[in-house]
């Protein structure tokens, strides 16, 4: 994640040098998703370990009372109504007054402007601020239609600090076996991705080969990314889940290092369009006690409610893929997801048959839900969040990519056939060991037919 720090004035000189230091450690209570810890070994899905600062590092100078760069985005879609929650950094209390100015992205004529009066504080303060955009454009993937702001801070002396950003106004939602974007029913075409060390213009060329596959999401495996891709994705109009990295432990230290990464990553990631799905957790990773202590349940259960009450534009997942938290017999999460690993075309069938039946044991590798009994009955969007991996020998199926073409198609249409809101293929990219890739990571190319997971009853881009 990005971070910033603020050096004292009395700290600067003529010339100044920024230091930083990497403390890299095989700590399992550290967020660190799928590379090696004390605990996860190298080998198999588990990754050699990366550290090191991995995006760029400068000194700016900032004006001393200005607006953060940190902007958070709500979208009321009924009535074209958006929330921007700013930051300001005051240094000298008083009277300022925050202009919004928007466009339409790539334009010049602005299409609304409003002033707002606030008496700031010193120190840091938080406010929300509205604008209406009554013929606004909705953001989707078949039109990602983007929106420029520039907010300015001013006070009688004149213009003090100014940002930038992009947004576009989208509303996701879950209700009943669906999920529904801008108030339309929407499959889930999606597809795991995993960004390892590739450098940002490979991710690029991976996102487009992703979208000609025929995905409408990419699941950002358990890791941070060059925000660079959540831009593209908005432009490009492509659906994006995105996931905080896990610790590897289970401990009320390794939950506070969750919740601040939790913190940090909405921070920076809540402005884009494209971010429609979160998960807490994978499969236990960091909550490996799930079944046996009612702490480490209540607190996903928590930060479920704190993002359902906070982030209203997000769906969230708990734990993703089984051992959902369910409470009063309510799931603390906006989806039921699945895990499935099925080589056989028999056994991938029968699987699907018992999720969508409601069953939660002998579908999933553990029980899908745990805590309170949870009776399914089609009370919330089913996805299939994994499957395939062909030609990864821990997930069987073909390893020829024709032989495994043919069975993606196969699989797809059962999915299809069943009342699920959306499944998401394992993987984009071969990583490693995990050799289960449907697109060349060097050079973008496609190991499969172009469209092969697109879903019939989708329109082509």
């Amino acid at each position: 994640t990005s971070f910033s720090y603020e050096l004292p004035a009395g700290l600067l000189r003529p010339v100044n040098r920024v230091t930083v230091r990497i403390h890299d450690t095989p700590d399992a209570e550290t967020p660190r998703g799928k590379q090696a810890s004390r605990v996860y070994k190298r080998g198999g899905i588990w990754y050699q370990t990366i550290s090191g600062p991995v995006r760029s590092i400068w000194l700016e100078p900032v004006a001393i009372n200005r607006l953060r760069t940190r902007v958070g985005v709500v979208t009321t879609v009924e009535d074209r109504l958006v929330e921007f929650n700013f930051t300001t950094r005051i240094v000298d209390p008083g009277s300022y007054t925050v202009r919004l100015e928007v466009t339409k992205w790539g334009a010049s004529v602005p299409i609304t402007m409003r002033d707002f009066v606030l008496p700031l504080p010193a120190g840091e303060h938080r406010q929300r601020l509205t604008v209406e955009l009554p013929h606004a454009h909705l953001w989707s993937p078949d039109e990602p239609a983007l929106y420029s702001l520039i907010a300015r801070l001013s006070n009688a002396a004149g213009t003090l600090s100014q940002i930038e950003m992009r947004f576009g106004l989208r509303k996701i939602e879950a209700r009943g076996r669906r999920i529904y974007l801008n108030k339309q029913s929407l499959y889930i075409d999606g597809i795991l991705y995993q960004p390892y060390t590739y450098t940002y213009e490979q991710m690029r060329t991976h996102l487009l080969a992703m979208q000609e596959l025929g995905c409408n999401l990419v699941r950002v495996h358990i890791a941070g990314i060059d925000p660079r891709v959540y831009d593209l994705a908005d432009e490009i109009g492509m659906l994006l889940w995105v996931e905080v990295p896990s610790p590897h432990s289970s401990t009320e230290r390794s939950r506070k290092n969750h919740w601040s990464m939790l913190m940090r990553m909405l921070e920076v990631m809540t402005s884009h369009p494209s971010i429609v799905i979160w998960s807490l957790y994978n499969e236990d990773w960091g909550a490996e006690d799930i079944v046996t202590n009612a702490e480490t349940r209540r607190y996903i259960a928590e930060c479920f409610s704190y993002m359902r009450v906070n982030y209203p534009e997000l769906l969230v997942v708990d734990n993703d893929g089984w051992h959902h938290v369910s409470t009063d017999g309510r799931l603390e999460s906006h989806l039921l997801t699945a895990h499935v690993y099925e080589s056989e075309p028999a056994e991938w069938a029968q699987s699907l048959d018992a999720l969508v039946d409601g069953r939660s044991e002998d579908v999933t590798t553990r029980p899908l839900v745990v805590g309170d009994p949870f009776f399914y009955a089609g009370q919330i969007p089913l996805l299939v969040s994994e499957w395939g991996g062909f030609g990864f020998y821990v997930y069987g199926g073909p390893d020829e990519n024709k032989d495994k073409a043919q069975q993606i198609s196969d699989y797809k249409a059962e999915l299809r056939r069943r009342p699920i809101a959306g499944d998401v293929y394992t993987q984009a990219t071969s990583i490693e060991d995990e050799n289960n890739g449907l697109i060349n990571a060097e050079t973008g190319a496609l190991l499969v037919p172009a469209g092969i997971l697109r879903s019939v009853s989708r329109s082509p881009k």
